[in-house]
């Protein structure tokens, strides 16, 4: 049994998700590997002024009870999209606007192929199907770098945080390298490595013709983790209706690095009219 979805309000409680404004439509804003809710922490204020705004952590965040990771549930995606759906279940939302960061785009994709009728668009940002290179397909990373990755969290869990807080970001912002390099670092070292092989080994594109419900893809010019290419791999991909926008920045998380240029995105994509 799903010890996270056997009995009623518990996931609500032990995902600590929260929920913002009383705005008729419910915007989920869903967070990547090693962050947390907090990720989301310069959007949700501009968000609740026109939505009902839910943010939760994921099970492997250092905010969430340990003891709730299951290896074998979450060594795929699918145990993740259960949780989700649960927890929108147990908050009793439908047809929401889901934003899913990094590994949370694809979280979102499964979840919708399920239950589609939770999902009135998906907002892909920063996310990838697959992130090992292919014939024919660039997914930025080979497998031996992969290997390197995985040996130095298992070897050297603080100094591997230390070393790719900056890496990810992007940018040069000790704010958002700081505010990464904490919600990583929290992390059980044997939780992040599991996470991390379940995300980096993953190949979830086969899944995307599948995925029904409208998209916005959203991705930095530069990223990292994610090639540019990719967005438009995803678009091509995808079995319903995408658009695609790069933003003119660099870095994994715009939410932190270019706020400013995801609001401005946001507010076209999520069709915002401006009180005056």
């Amino acid at each position: 049994m799903d010890v996270l979805c056997n009995h009623g309000g518990y996931i609500v409680h032990a995902l600590n998700a929260n929920v913002y404004g009383n705005g008729n439509q419910t915007v989920v804003l869903a967070h990547g590997l090693g962050s947390d809710q907090t990720v989301w922490h310069y959007l949700i204020p501009y968000m609740v002024c026109y939505f009902k705004v839910v943010v939760y952590d994921l099970v492997f965040s250092a905010n969430v009870d340990p003891n709730l990771y299951n290896q074998t549930k979450y060594s795929n995606f699918n145990g993740y999209a259960d949780d989700l759906i649960c927890l929108l279940d147990e908050l009793n939302v439908k047809n929401t606007i889901y934003v899913g960061h990094s590994m949370s785009a694809m979280i979102g994709c499964v979840a919708s192929i399920k239950r589609p009728e939770l999902f009135q668009q998906l907002v892909l940002l920063s996310g990838s199907p697959r992130y090992l290179n292919g014939k024919g397909y660039n997914g930025g990373f080979e497998r031996p770098q992969l290997n390197q990755v995985f040996k130095e969290i298992d070897e050297d869990f603080p100094n591997w945080v230390k070393s790719i807080a900056p890496t990810a970001v992007g940018v040069n912002s000790t704010t958002a390298i700081a505010k990464f390099e904490r919600s990583l670092g929290r992390m059980k070292p044997r939780i992040a490595l599991s996470v991390a092989k379940t995300v980096f080994l993953s190949d979830l594109r086969r899944i995307l013709p599948r995925v029904s419900v409208p998209s916005f893809i959203i991705q930095s010019e530069k990223d990292y983790v994610v090639p540019k290419s990719i967005a438009f791999y995803i678009k091509r991909n995808l079995g319903g209706p995408a658009k695609v926008k790069i933003l003119k920045t660099e870095g994994h998380f715009p939410q932190l690095t270019a706020y400013p240029m995801l609001q401005k995105v946001l507010k076209q994509v999520l069709h915002i009219k401006q009180v005056q």
